[in-house]
């Protein structure tokens, strides 16, 4: 009976430390990787994954977006990287809050080195607003960023786009009700920020009126806000994308695993063929 209870609480803290030293290894391992990359581009490497990774100890996944911690880190992670070493900045993430967004994006814009994006599935909302501070765009050829328009949160409507309250407003006129104007005129002031914010992150490397244009295009409302913009369209509206994504970064995303519950919905027998990126 001893045994059996040595067992039992030998098992139990088992299950209390495991995933903790799992998320570990998973962390040296990537560490690991993010240094060897930093060595071969003579850069500082910045992640912005949002996954969502079983780190608790019932794998209880959290689901994350860009925060005012994500700037605070970032920010300090650029603070703290000399002025002549080109900075590094993969992204992976849905967007988020507007303010950490303009905050790393601002920050980005203004360290002295060399500054690149890198995209290796999507970068939508505010993480497009981030992207747009780098000097360079890497994007996998597949990669999409997303408009920048406002979202508002509106009673009753719940996450609304601002441009479409402005529009509602202005074909109800006179017979719009006093919330929907409040709401229209805070929606008007909302694009008029962002387009601005955006274009002081252009137009010293793309000139005022390429600025003014792309800013335009993203923030007020040419399409959804979860409109998949792909590389294509990125070159099309002129951005500096390029599609070289280091073979570095493909396998860190593998070390942001998703958080699986259930059987995984994509399945494949890896092989050895070899891929077009490694026969390059």
């Amino acid at each position: 009976m001893e045994a059996m209870n040595s067992l039992f609480w030998l098992l139990l803290m088992w299950a209390f430390l495991w995933p903790q030293i799992r998320y570990q290894i998973l962390q040296n391992t990537r560490f690991r990787l993010m240094r060897k990359l930093e060595q071969r581009r003579k850069s500082r490497l910045i992640l912005l994954v949002h996954r969502q990774e079983q780190i608790g100890m019932f794998g209880i996944p959290f689901v994350r977006f860009i925060n005012i911690e994500d700037s605070e880190a970032i920010l300090r992670a650029i603070r703290t990287t000399p002025p002549n070493v080109p900075i590094d900045l993969v992204l992976h993430t849905p967007g988020g809050l507007v303010l950490a967004s303009v905050q790393i994006a601002f920050a980005l814009k203004d360290h002295p080195a060399k500054t690149t994006v890198i995209i290796p599935h999507y970068a939508m909302s505010g993480g497009t607003l981030i992207a747009l501070a780098a000097d360079e765009i890497l994007m996998d050829p597949h990669a999409v960023l997303g408009p920048v328009d406002p979202q508002l949160q509106v009673p009753n409507l719940g996450t609304v786009p601002a441009a479409s309250l402005v529009r509602v407003a202005e074909q109800k006129g006179k017979e719009a009700g006093d919330m929907l104007l409040i709401h229209a005129d805070v929606g008007r002031k909302a694009i008029r920020q962002v387009e601005e914010v955006v274009f002081q992150l252009l137009h010293e490397r793309y000139g005022q009126a390429q600025a003014r244009e792309i800013a335009r295009t993203l923030s007020t409302g040419k399409w959804t806000h979860d409109y998949p913009i792909t590389f294509q369209e990125a070159k099309d509206l002129g951005l500096n994308v390029r599609p070289e994504i280091p073979e570095e970064v493909y396998a860190l995303m593998e070390l942001y695993p998703q958080a699986q519950h259930t059987r995984p919905t994509v399945e494949f027998i890896p092989n050895e063929f070899t891929s077009p990126r490694q026969s390059a």
